[in-house]
């Protein structure tokens, strides 16, 4: 069970890292929290909220995935190799496919509530 334990707090360091090092994912932070916002405020129902739920966590995740990546190829390849930018940029490439996803998904939600709110 200590393991267990002590395993969160590894986890919790990984993430600290992150929010310390990487702009990205401190505006991926203020984006979930500027959403989560909206979403009391315009009223979303149950499905809308597990859907911002849902995509707010898979940005959160691919960006801490992507800076594992970046720090274990910096740590593999530290002089510059073509082959360990392919690999960053793919990572990268994910962050942003999973942004694309939560951005129209955000709009799916919130665009008709602004609507509606606005008349």
């Amino acid at each position: 069970m200590h393991k267990f334990i002590k395993g969160f707090g590894y986890a919790f360091s990984g993430i600290a890292y992150t929010v310390r090092t990487q702009l990205n994912f401190r505006f991926h932070l203020f984006a979930a929290a500027a959403v989560t916002l909206a979403g009391w405020f315009l009223k979303i129902n149950a499905g809308e909220w597990l859907s911002v739920i849902f995509v707010s966590g898979l940005v959160l995740c691919t960006e801490l995935l992507n800076t594992a990546i970046e720090v274990l190829v910096d740590l593999i390849s530290p002089d510059y190799n073509e082959k360990a930018g392919r690999i960053k940029d793919i990572a990268a490439g994910a962050v942003l496919v999973a942004a694309v996803i939560a951005i129209l998904t955000g709009a799916v939600i919130f665009i008709p509530k602004v609507i509606s709110y606005a008349a």
